[in-house]
């Protein structure tokens, strides 16, 4: 009987009472285990971890490496599996070499079936393609000003210029709060409900001053 081999996280400890917590994910993963008539193997948990790295996730790398020939990667969201697209495909391609699938339960995705495949396929491209796209703006942006001798504007929260300042890289600092925000929406809390978390917390904005409900709306809708 083949293996369904679950992975949850959360960024924050904060996150288990206030976001999709580790409890809540578990039991989702659970249930499609039982429902599909796979054996559920073990859950493994990353709490406290950002999704931006997937070499910094222990829990993440013990499941791929338990997974075999016929068994499910079951995660959640993609969101929880990674935020990062490369990270997502490479884990997607990982899975396939082994003989395995991916389940990303919020999104409906199921590699076990070919529309499943396609699916997931077609969400990745699609936002690899936005990124590129977002990436594409910002640089023609800040030449463009460069060559007219002007000041390079704001650069999105969760990013920052490369050392040679020819592109953009992920700032690890701010990709931890963005995906404590994308979080907490996931879990069902308003914005300003956020907000008013965020500062309790004492995470500051880039400025360094309390974050405002603009900025929060800005990142959460990103």
């Amino acid at each position: 009987m083949a293996s369904a081999i679950g992975y949850i996280r959360v960024s924050t400890s904060m996150q288990a009472q206030d976001g999709v917590s580790l409890d809540a994910q578990r039991a989702k993963i659970e249930a499609w285990a039982t429902l599909n008539d796979y054996a559920l193997g073990e859950v493994f948990v990353d709490a406290g971890v950002s999704g931006s790295k997937m070499k910094n996730r222990p829990g993440l790398q013990s499941a791929l490496n338990a997974i075999g020939k016929g068994d499910a990667l079951v995660v959640y969201s993609l969101s929880r599996l990674s935020r990062s697209v490369r990270d997502t495909m490479d884990i997607s391609d990982r899975l396939s070499k082994s003989g395995a699938d991916l389940v990303s339960l919020s999104e409906k995705i199921d590699t076990t079936s070919a529309a499943g495949k396609m699916v997931f396929r077609m969400l990745s491209v699609m936002a690899e393609f936005e990124h590129d796209q977002i990436v594409e703006r910002v640089k023609f942006g800040m030449d463009y000003k460069k060559s007219q001798g002007g000041r390079v504007g704001t650069i999105g929260y969760g990013y920052r210029l490369s050392d040679d300042g020819e592109s953009l890289v992920e700032d690890e600092a701010e990709q931890l709060i963005v995906a404590t925000i994308h979080e907490y929406r996931e879990g069902g809390m308003s914005l300003r409900a956020i907000v008013s978390r965020l500062n309790e917390q004492g995470h500051k904005s880039r400025s360094r001053k309390p974050f405002q409900l603009t900025q929060i709306a800005r990142i959460a809708n990103g």
